[in-house]
């Protein structure tokens, strides 16, 4: 299996022609009341959750319309989220249609809960840097915008540019 691509290979990629627009992300902190189950893990369901608000930006940018999201072919989750671990939800547009549009999500663990041998937060809110970021999931998915709500013109150019270059349907 392929190794998915991190938000850094995706932004100094760039000149993919296979990324339409650029890589956007939202980071957030995982709380407590995120947590459903022992030990503070958090559900795969605020990964997916978070990377819907990415397609959301996505498809702004590129249509000027919020979208509808059609499904996910793949999702794929690889390392544990914890509450108090800070993530990173980020997606690019990899091909685009008439209607519809496909993307690739990513979810990165930044920093995280500094914990004692016990599991106690030191000081009660020791936090660190990790080393490297972490992939905790990654998935694709797709989204449409009907052709009627389509406003690209209010979007942002360089999306438009690159799927019309790419030959997207609606741009052409």
């Amino acid at each position: 299996m392929k190794t998915p691509k991190t938000p850094l290979e995706c932004i100094i990629e760039r000149d993919n022609p296979k990324m339409i627009g650029s890589y956007v992300s939202l980071k957030t902190r995982m709380s407590a009341g995120d947590a459903h189950y022992a030990g503070e893990l958090v559900e795969g369901a605020h990964i997916v959750t978070a990377w819907g608000d990415v397609g959301t930006e996505l498809a702004i940018r590129l249509f000027g319309d919020e979208s509808l999201f059609v499904g996910y072919s793949e999702v794929r989750y690889t390392a544990p989220v914890y509450a108090g671990d800070w993530m990173e939800y980020g997606g690019y547009i990899e091909k685009v249609g008439n209607t519809s549009f496909t993307c690739k999500f990513y979810a990165y663990k930044w920093m995280q809960d500094s914990k004692d041998e016990n599991g106690n937060v030191i000081n009660g809110s020791g936090a660190e840097m990790l080393p490297e970021p972490v992939l905790c999931a990654y998935g694709t998915g797709t989204l449409m915008v009907a052709k009627e709500l389509q406003r690209p013109e209010f979007g942002d150019d360089a999306f438009a540019a690159d799927a019309k270059a790419a030959g997207a349907k609606a741009f052409n």
